[in-house]
């Protein structure tokens, strides 16, 4: 049995990435993620079954890195509203900082084919954001809304902005990032 080589398979990850980014899903072969690795298609099926299964692994691979940006430092004791403020903040800064990943996981996420790949292990990997937002609603801070509206109100439109900012069109500084969250907040919370 080989030994897995770390650097050939960071090297086959982000070929993949970038070249999943360049030309999507169709036209990536495992022919140009190896040439782009510097390395033989035989040695990439060493690490991985096929192109889905590899594809498969980069997506949950970004999604925990994701997780971990966002959660690092979230504190279950907070306020919802510090909670709330500190996820968005950390997704913004994940988003920016790593746009090669947000990029391919949104490839992954417009992909009929590919969208529910790692549903489940992926899922649980957000779970205190659920949790977040279901105890706003027990406090009545949220509207009764279903989750998954509440979450998408909030988190769509900062990815929207930090993808405009990846384009160069949008800048968040202190300012812009404190009222898009004050925004996001307003959006589902019960005005009274």
């Amino acid at each position: 049995m080989r030994r897995r080589d770390d650097n050939k398979v960071n090297a086959i990850i982000e070929a993949t990435v970038q070249i999943v980014n360049e030309i999507g899903f169709a036209e990536t072969s495992i022919s140009r993620i190896a040439k782009k690795a510097g390395v033989s298609a035989a040695t990439i099926y060493i690490y991985f079954e096929n192109k889905e299964d590899m594809l498969a692994k980069i997506y949950l691979k970004a999604k925990k890195a994701m997780s971990e940006k966002i959660f690092q430092g979230f504190s279950e004791s907070a306020s919802i509203r510090a909670r709330f403020e500190f996820f968005l903040s950390n997704f913004v800064t994940f988003i920016i900082d790593n746009k090669d990943y947000f990029l391919f996981m949104e490839q992954v996420s417009n992909s009929p084919l590919l969208r529910n790949w790692c549903l489940e292990e992926t899922s649980s990997l957000f779970t205190p954001v659920f949790n977040l937002f279901e105890e706003g609603k027990k406090q009545n801070l949220f509207k009764d809304e279903d989750i998954n509206l509440l979450v998408m109100y909030s988190v769509v439109p900062m990815a929207q902005l930090a993808k405009e900012q990846l384009k160069g069109t949008f800048q968040f500084d202190e300012t812009s990032l404190a009222a898009a969250i004050q925004m996001s907040w307003d959006a589902i919370t019960i005005k009274t």
